[in-house]
C-alpha cells in the first residue's frame, strides 16, 4: 500500500481523550493495549475484535498492514497518550482497546503439533516474566503456555508490551486445575519435565525424543508439591555455582531452546 493511500486509510476521528491510567484491562471484558509491536501485532490478528486505536500522526506512520473497515482513531499527542496507560508506560504513540482474545482449550493444543513443546507456568505471577517467556515461545515454536486461570495475570497492556506481538501468536491456555491438565498431557503421550535448580539430572540428559512439556514454578517457591509430583521427571538448568537461579523468563528462553536444538 502506498504511504498516501495509507495515510488516508488511518484517517480517523479527532475528538475528546477517554478513559484513564490503568494497567491494560480498559474495561470489563475489554483489553488495553501498548506500544508499535503489541498495537500492530493486534490490528493485525484476524482473531482480535478491535475498538479504538489512539496514536500519534507519526506512530500511525510506522504502523504495518490496514486497519479495520471503519475503524476509529483518534489522534493525540504523548502527553494526552501518557494518561491513557500504566505510569511511565512505554506506549510509543500507540494505544489500543480491543476485547480479549477468546479462550483456547486444551485439548485443542494437544490435538495440534506434538512435536511443538508445551509451557506450564505454575503461579507465575509477574505479568513482565509472563510476557517475556511469550515472546520467548513465539521465537522458539511452543505449541503453548498453560497456566492456572486463578494464579496468573490476566491479559493486559503489560504483557503485551513485554510480549512484543507474541501475545497474538502463542496461544495461551487457562486450566482450573495445572495437576489434572499435567494428567492430560501425559494421557496425550507429552513427557512433563519440571524445572528445579536442586534436580540431579540436567535438562539435556532428561529431554526425551517425543512431545515434552516443560514446566517452571514461580521464583523464590518454585514448583508446588502437588505439580512437582506430576513431573516425569525433575531436571536443573547447569548454571554456575556462583548463581542461586536465573529469572524465570530467562529459564523458560535456555529450556525452550534445548528443546528446539535437542
Amino acid at each position: 500500500m502506498a504511504k498516501t493511500e495509507r495515510k488516508k486509510a488511518l484517517r480517523g476521528r479527532a475528538g475528546r481523550m477517554q478513559g484513564g491510567r490503568g494497567s491494560g484491562r480498559a474495561s470489563t471484558g475489554q483489553v488495553r493495549l501498548w506500544g508499535h509491536h503489541a498495537v500492530e501485532a493486534a490490528l493485525n490478528n484476524p482473531e482480535r475484535r478491535h475498538h479504538k486505536l489512539w496514536a500519534t500522526r507519526e506512530a500511525i506512520e510506522q504502523l504495518d498492514g490496514e486497519l479495520p473497515q471503519d475503524f476509529t482513531v483518534e489522534y493525540a499527542g504523548m502527553p494526552d497518550l501518557d494518561r491513557l496507560v500504566a505510569r511511565d508506560a512505554p506506549h510509543q504513540g500507540l494505544v489500543l482497546d480491543c476485547a480479549a482474545l477468546d479462550d483456547v482449550f486444551l485439548d485443542q493444543v494437544l490435538k495440534a503439533e506434538p512435536d511443538r513443546p508445551l509451557l506450564v507456568l505454575d503461579q507465575v505471577t509477574d505479568p513482565h516474566n509472563v510476557g517475556a517467556i511469550l515472546r520467548s515461545a513465539a521465537a522458539f515454536g511452543a505449541a503453548a503456555i498453560v497456566t492456572q486461570d486463578r494464579h496468573a495475570p490476566p491479559e493486559g497492556g503489560v504483557i503485551g508490551k513485554a510480549a512484543s506481538g507474541a501475545l497474538e501468536v502463542v496461544p495461551w491456555v487457562r486450566v482450573v486445575n495445572l495437576a489434572r491438565a499435567l494428567e492430560d498431557m501425559a494421557a496425550a503421550g507429552y513427557w512433563r519435565i519440571g524445572l528445579a535448580g536442586e534436580a540431579e539430572t540436567t535438562l539435556a540428559q532428561a529431554l526425551p525424543a517425543g512431545p515434552v512439556a516443560l514446566v517452571l514454578g514461580a521464583e523464590g517457591p518454585g514448583m508446588r508439591h502437588n505439580v512437582a509430583s506430576h513431573c516425569d521427571a525433575l531436571a536443573r538448568l547447569p548454571i554456575g555455582e556462583d548463581m542461586e537461579s536465573l529469572n524465570v523468563s530467562n529459564a523458560a528462553a535456555i529450556a525452550l531452546y534445548a528443546v528446539a536444538t535437542r
